[in-house]
């Protein structure tokens, strides 16, 4: 028998002491971390219990008032249940169906979002949601490609990859790792990255100067700063997202003197092949938009380049039952 209640901040070191040891959680769902823009965001998120009131699973969601609907989650990359090893389908099945009819009667919700957590970051299967979800109709409404690859596979990069990290290395160019927060470096690599941004898409980056700052400083091995330098000069660089399972690029930029140069190869050269040489996964996130729709070819076809696959960001939609909110 599972039972279902509303997350309370008061339960912070329960929540993340079960994503903690989940199989399928990262950091990003540590209340520390989704906490950050709460103001951003009617908190919905849900704790699952078991036998003797244990904790056996978490749903981080957020409300939309305006379109009666759940999301888990907005603010996230990924969402969806988080679950422990011993957590099975008919668990899983009842913990779906158990939110499904809470969020309709509690909160007026006609419908759930469900942005699945990827496979690759999966310490042992944990699809047990997706099956759930079939069960009860729900219909895959986005399907994002994202690229990893396996660092371990030792697949050789593409000619164009190894002749940019060759003139990398000729140019003398560096990388480094900004490991302070608080270094000029930081402010200074998050500079270029906004003005490269405005540049190209017309867009600020998804995490503020002081937001990048706040997260580094609570997850310090996770969040982590690398840069190409030329001299005294940043000429590239990117933070990654680091998990027991897979790396991932957060954030990858180049200025026009880098471009020529070759160091955004160089940096994902040394990233790939000696930092994270034994992670699991390399994931360069998506190359899509419009709910997966439209494809850059020239984002994917460089990610292919260093040896990065094709894996699938899907996000699926449940129609909830109807009931009057209390």
């Amino acid at each position: 028998m599972v039972t279902v209640d509303i997350y309370d901040k008061e339960m912070a070191a329960e929540w993340n002491g079960f994503v903690a040891r989940s199989k399928n959680g990262t950091f990003l769902f540590d209340r520390n971390f989704m906490d950050y823009h709460a103001e951003r965001f009617s908190d919905a998120s849900l704790v699952f219990r078991g036998k003797r009131g244990r904790l056996c699973g978490l749903l981080p969601a957020n409300f939309h008032k305006a379109s009666k609907t759940v999301f888990s989650h907005g603010g996230l990359t990924y969402g969806g249940l988080v679950l422990d090893h011993r957590a099975v389908q008919t668990s899983v099945n009842e913990m779906i169906a158990l939110a499904a009819d809470f969020y309709s009667r509690t909160l007026g919700a006609q419908s759930l979002v469900y942005k699945s957590t990827p496979y690759i970051y999966h310490s042992i299967p944990a699809e047990e949601d997706l099956y759930a979800l079939y069960r009860m109709g729900a219909s895959l409404t986005s399907r994002a490609v994202s690229s990893a690859l396996v660092p371990s596979a030792g697949l050789r990069f593409r000619k164009d990859r190894r002749a940019g990290v060759a003139r990398a290395l000729r140019a003398g160019l560096s990388v480094e790792e900004v490991a302070d927060c608080c270094s000029p470096l930081f402010l200074r690599f998050h500079n270029i990255l906004t003005e490269s941004l405005m540049k190209r898409h017309n867009v600020t980056p998804v995490h503020s100067f002081d937001e990048m700052k706040l997260l580094t400083g609570r997850f310090p091995e996770n969040i982590r700063l690398f840069v190409v330098k030329n001299g005294d000069d940043i000429v590239s660089g990117g933070w990654v997202f680091v998990t027991s399972c897979a790396v991932h690029t957060q954030y990858l930029v180049n200025t026009d003197e880098g471009r020529r140069m070759g160091a955004e190869d160089l940096l994902l050269d040394y990233l790939i092949s000696e930092k994270y040489a034994s992670a699991r996964y390399f994931d360069f996130g998506i190359s899509t938009e419009n709910n997966g729709m439209y494809l850059n070819e020239n984002l994917i076809s460089m990610k292919e380049g260093f040896g990065a696959r094709s894996v699938c960001y899907d996000t699926y939609t449940l129609a909830l039952p109807r009931h009057s909110a209390v």
